[in-house]
């Protein structure tokens, strides 16, 4: 029988780059509580910038787990000073940034279950971990091992097809095998191999959680149709050892891992009948909490990332090279199509630094002053080495010849700057959209925005006029983790009501949307016109 209260809450968490943020819904999924904590001004004793830390390696980025420990505690701390009754909490989920892999220590199963209510987590963990920094999805220093994982499948396509990703840097798999590589002795010493998201619920269930199946797929080692390891990607990746070392076969979202640890109960007074579930990609998660059919997910956070949910279907979706297909985290044979950019925010705000005097309104007032299509002036911007297309880096400038056919400049004009670097990171995607839509699809008919990006007037009229179709933005910021405090609910519900579809809880009702931007007509036409010229640009920079 499910934990119940005169008031039941439900509990939704995410990890992300920069920040851990908690949202606490009622039982009619509406937002009762928001807190966060932002790494690098509440904890800066890590170091950290926007949440991660460079090097030593050329490539290298990493975030500190204890930073992690400490953000759970001190969430809590902001929880409690808010009121939040955490009695009345029955049910636990959330979300994790996608990728990034916690390598726990021989002795972390026993610390972690015999926790003491008195002490915080870091104090108790720290031991925890064969590596005391977590590689995350801003690494790059993979590339090696991405090669020897195509050759072994048949190359990129064929690791696509099986893994719904071709071998990208940031994927699980390659940094395992990185560290198995580099770093012998730790990979040796490592008991358990768990994703941000896994590592959070780990905390919460007092033992190792199982890699939940949807952020699971972006690891490179799960076929994304079955949702189950595959043995030869294990073998490639980390050897014999991997399969133990990663746990059980990953598992759908609305699952009951099981009561939370007694240490909740004892040391922040949880329901002890409160249960946890499996926690997913911070991408999944928003997917669960905004979208309906026919609706796109444009990001705008430190990375650029572009959804689609995919419905079940008779014939596999379409799997490309420069696209990725995850599992739905709640139905197996439904999928989900991603675009990901790693030079997002950070880009956007670089330009604005360096344009726009480290101003907003300044960096509008410049887009505003430039016509659409930036009078044939093109800027690519990859101040970190990019995913799509893979691995450039640097700043590249092209100005429209007489023949329609982009040439390289040196720079561009001072105030063609914003302009070219909103266009150049949505021509990209527009270039994609049909590569990834199976054809039986429903047309497009709005796309929903989330992230600091999405509070920009200037953007967000950009973005309908680029894709040609209404934009909305969501009542909260915090979409992935309400879509994991929409999972703890779904799986509290599940107890009691086994038979009960996500669709059914949420009953058409996905989180308050309002639109802020229509497309005019003439100028997406123009857009439109300007996708061949921007894929000649990145052909360029590509070959060079």
């Amino acid at each position: 029988m499910a934990a119940t209260t005169t008031r039941p809450l439900f509990l939704g968490l995410d990890l992300s780059t920069q920040q851990l943020k908690g949202v606490i819904i009622g039982q009619d999924s509406e937002i009762v509580h928001e807190s966060a904590v932002h790494f690098d001004n509440d904890l800066p004793s890590y170091g950290t910038k926007n949440g991660a830390i460079k090097g030593p390696g050329e490539g290298e980025v990493t975030s500190p787990v204890t930073m992690w420990l400490d953000a759970v505690d001190l969430l809590m701390e902001r929880l409690k000073a808010a009121g939040v009754s955490f009695s009345d909490i029955v049910a636990i989920s959330g979300a994790g940034q996608q990728h990034g892999s916690v390598y726990w220590s021989a002795e972390a199963e026993r610390l972690l279950a015999n926790l003491d209510a008195s002490r915080s987590l870091k104090s108790q963990l720290s031991g925890a971990f064969s590596l005391p920094r977590a590689p995350i999805w801003q690494d790059s220093s993979t590339s090696k091992e991405c090669q020897e994982l195509e050759a072994a499948v048949g190359g990129a396509q064929a690791l696509a097809d099986l893994t719904g990703s071709r071998a990208y840097e940031r994927f699980t798999g390659s940094q395992i095998a990185k560290i198995r590589h580099r770093y012998p002795k730790e990979y040796a010493s490592t008991l358990r191999i768990s994703l941000v998201s896994s590592f959070v619920a780990s905390l919460f269930l007092g033992q190792f959680a199982p890699i939940e199946v949807s952020d699971g797929s972006g690891m490179n080692l799960m076929n994304v149709l079955t949702g189950r390891w595959d043995d030869k990607l294990l073998e490639t990746c980390g050897g014999s050892a991997l399969r133990s070392k990663l746990g059980p076969e990953p598992v759908l979202g609305g699952a009951n891992l099981g009561k939370l640890s007694i240490w909740w109960t004892m040391r922040w007074g949880f329901n002890p009948e409160c249960i946890v579930a499996p926690f997913t990609g911070d991408n999944p998660a928003t997917v669960v909490a905004l979208s309906g059919p026919g609706d796109a997910l444009l990001s705008l956070g430190t990375s650029t990332t572009f959804l689609l949910s995919i419905p079940p279907a008779k014939s596999a979706p379409k799997r490309t090279t420069t696209s990725h297909l995850l599992t739905h985290p709640i139905t197996l044979d439904a999928q989900l199509a991603m675009l990901c950019y790693k030079n997002g925010a950070l880009t956007r705000e670089y330009i604005r630094d360096e344009h726009a005097s480290r101003h907003w309104h300044i960096f509008n007032e410049l887009v505003l002053e430039t016509p659409p299509g930036n009078n044939g002036r093109f800027g690519l911007y990859f101040t970190l080495p990019e995913i799509i297309p893979p691995n450039v880096i640097g700043n590249h400038f092209f100005e429209t010849g007489p023949d329609g056919l982009p040439v390289r400049v040196d720079n561009l004009p001072e105030n063609a700057h914003a302009r070219a670097v909103l266009e150049s990171q949505l021509l990209s995607i527009l270039s994609r959209i049909e590569g990834i839509l199976p054809e039986s699809s429903l047309p497009l008919h709005r796309v929903l925005i989330s992230g600091g990006g999405s509070a920009n007037d200037v953007i967000r009229q950009l973005i309908a006029d680029v894709f040609g179709i209404d934009v909305y933005i969501s009542s909260t910021k915090e979409a992935a983790a309400l879509g994991g405090a929409l999972l703890a609910k779904y799986a509290w519900l599940l107890v009691d009501n086994p038979n009960t579809s996500f669709e059914e809880m949420v009953g058409g009702h996905l989180a308050g949307t309002t639109r802020v931007a229509t497309p005019r007509a003439d100028i997406h036409d123009l857009y439109e016109k300007l996708v061949h010229v921007y894929e000649q640009c990145e052909e360029i920079v590509i070959r060079s």
